[in-house]
């Protein structure tokens, strides 16, 4: 018998004796998990803590993730591609009115992956938006802009196109590929849950993976509720230095052709890289 059945069984008999209300069954339960302890060369500490780690339920928890120092640049859309990235991995989030800081609430498996998969798309997306400033080619652009004008006295405003200036390129890139990145990874999920599901129909458990699926998001909306202290929902950012048509285009590129951990399709990324700044 291996070791880790020896230790369930022991701490089986353990857990008998110590559930039971009759004198005898419990002497009974004890001896009998004794004999079996001796004959094993096994400590009744280790397996009844064995057993109680078996059994422990995993449960959600709070988790601060740091996004930047008070003050830096881009910001928002780091905030906006962790968000994205939690929203398809069962993680709620809510944000600092800073950007500084999320507050993560989930499983920590969950928010492990989270953490992995932020710290390696957010290199990506600070790369790639760098090398699309340094081309120029947000340069051909121009952006719809509001100007104030006086005329016979009288302030009036119209729209004229103006040059995208490179924040305005950057921004706009930024927050298209953290809205692509959410939309795979949400897609990701759903085929993985899908066929979960599928498989366990072929062999008439259907009802597992999709019980399990809801009382996983049950638990996180119960433990959010009674832990989060928000006032309101995050917005996202907002383009308030203007729109680029193009800038967006090419940061959606860039979103759809992101490594989406170690494999091309699947968020199963764990080591931890150091995004650089925008």
């Amino acid at each position: 018998m291996s070791t880790d059945k020896m230790l369930t069984r022991i701490g089986g008999l353990l857990r008998q004796a110590e559930s039971t209300d009759n004198e005898h069954e419990a002497e009974a339960f004890l001896a009998a998990a004794q004999r079996l302890a001796t004959r094993s060369s096994v400590d009744l500490a280790v397996a009844r803590s064995h057993i109680a780690n078996r059994e422990k339920r995993p449960v959600p928890v709070q988790r601060v993730v740091p996004i930047g120092e008070p003050g830096k640049k881009g910001l928002r859309t780091y905030v906006q591609l962790f968000v994205a990235i939690a929203s398809a991995n069962d993680v709620r989030c809510d944000v600092a009115r800073t950007s500084t800081t999320v507050y993560a609430y989930g499983f920590d498996t969950d928010i492990d992956t989270c953490e992995a998969l932020y710290a390696s798309l957010l290199v990506q997306m600070v790369r790639a938006s760098d090398h699309y400033i340094k081309s120029g080619s947000y340069k051909s652009a121009t952006t719809p802009k509001l100007v104030t004008e006086t005329r016979w006295g009288r302030k009036v405003e119209r729209k004229v196109q103006a040059p995208v200036a490179a924040v305005t390129a950057r921004l706009n890139f930024q927050m298209a590929f953290a809205a692509r990145i959410g939309t795979r990874l949400a897609e990701v999920k759903a085929d993985v849950e899908a066929e979960a599901v599928r498989t366990e129909s072929g062999e008439n458990t259907a009802t597992g993976t999709a019980l399990a699926l809801r009382d996983k998001e049950l638990a996180l909306k119960d433990f959010y509720t009674s832990t989060s202290e928000a006032r309101g929902t995050w917005r996202g950012p907002q383009a308030s230095a203007g729109y680029s048509a193009a800038a967006r285009r090419a940061g959606d590129r860039a979103g759809r052709n992101a490594r989406l951990g170690n494999s091309p399709e699947l968020p199963a990324a764990r080591g931890k890289l150091t995004g650089s700044g925008s």
